[in-house]
């Protein structure tokens, strides 16, 4: 079975997920990991650590993706990430193990260093 750990900052639908896919590989045969960190939204909040806040957002964003996927059929849990998103990402692959990862997040840099760090990884624009 295909495992796909999906890194979002914006909610995911099954249709973001099936272009990041490789080949023939299908999504209702996979298994998603939705996994959203919890970032400050502001260097305020994060010195303050005040997490409260984007620990909130990032659950709704989590729950909303993985209803997402889960309505069109798609085998999909989630999780609240760390605040640092390539040290979430390093978390859920320590016990996810994903073929794919799928990047979903808007900020270039982010994506580039995750693509070097990790070879499964694939940068999807939602479209």
């Amino acid at each position: 079975m295909l495992r796909v750990l999906v890194l979002a900052h914006e909610a995911v639908d099954a249709a973001d997920v099936r272009a990041a896919l490789p080949g023939e590989e299908r999504l209702d045969e996979a298994q998603v990991l939705v996994v959203a960190p919890a970032v400050n939204q502001s260097r305020l909040a994060f010195w303050m650590s005040d997490s409260d806040e984007a620990i909130a957002e990032a659950r709704e964003l989590e729950e909303r993706s993985v209803d997402a996927l889960r309505s069109e059929g798609v085998r999909a849990s989630g999780e609240v990430g760390e605040s640092e998103p390539l040290l979430a990402l390093q978390d859920a692959q320590a016990t996810f193990a994903a073929d794919v990862i799928v990047l979903l997040t808007g900020d270039e840099e982010l994506e580039r260093e995750a693509v070097e760090r990790f070879p499964a990884a694939r940068v999807v624009r939602p479209g």
